[in-house]
Order: structure tokens, then C-alpha cells, then sequence
């Protein structure tokens, strides 16, 4: 019985964790794209980054607001960040988890 009992826990952690790593697995893929737009497009103009960034997020089915992408350049740098919060619920506990994925690099 106490094994029973062990694997039904187990088993409602995963069934509920799901939720919360997929919405962290979603961040750091779009954080990935961030990261590689910074390293192989640095003379990439800021409105096709934006389009491939918001074509992303979308692709990842994040909130809107995550296709609100901010771009800093100057002589030497370049870099890409958004900010955004996914709303995830548990039994009896619901939270919205704030994300901010960035990236940058030498131009």
C-alpha cells in the first residue's frame, strides 16, 4: 500500500508539474532564438529581428506581450530583450510567473 501511495504521488507531481516546465521550456527556447539572432545577425537590420522574434513567439504560443521586443545598439554591442508573464495554475494555487529573456553580444 505505501508503494501505491508513493507512485500516486509521483504521479500527481508530474501530472501538475507539466504546466509550470512548459511554460519554462517555452522561455528558454525563446531565449535560445534570442541568442542566436544575436550571434549570427548582428548587422541584421532591428525590423526583421523584431519580425523573426515576434514569428517566434508565436510559434511558441507565448503571450502577446512577449512579442514586445526592445533592441539596444551602439558601435560595439547589440542586444535583444522582452518582458512578459505566463499564467500558471496548480491545484488550488494559480500564479503568474514574470519572464525576461534577453541576449547580447559583440556587433
Amino acid at each position: 500500500m505505501g508503494c501505491l501511495f508513493s507512485l500516486l504521488i509521483v504521479a500527481a507531481v508530474i501530472y501538475f508539474g507539466v504546466d509550470v516546465g512548459e511554460a519554462y521550456w517555452r522561455f528558454y527556447q525563446f531565449q535560445d532564438d534570442m541568442r542566436q539572432i544575436v550571434a549570427f545577425a548582428p548587422h541584421t537590420g532591428n525590423e526583421a529581428i523584431i519580425a523573426k522574434l515576434r514569428a517566434s513567439a508565436d510559434s511558441l504560443n507565448l503571450p502577446p506581450e512577449a512579442g514586445q521586443i526592445s533592441i539596444r545598439r551602439n558601435e560595439t554591442m547589440l542586444g535583444i530583450e522582452a518582458d512578459y508573464y505566463e499564467h500558471v495554475e496548480l491545484p488550488m494555487y494559480a500564479r503568474d510567473v514574470h519572464f525576461h529573456p534577453h541576449a547580447e553580444g559583440p556587433l
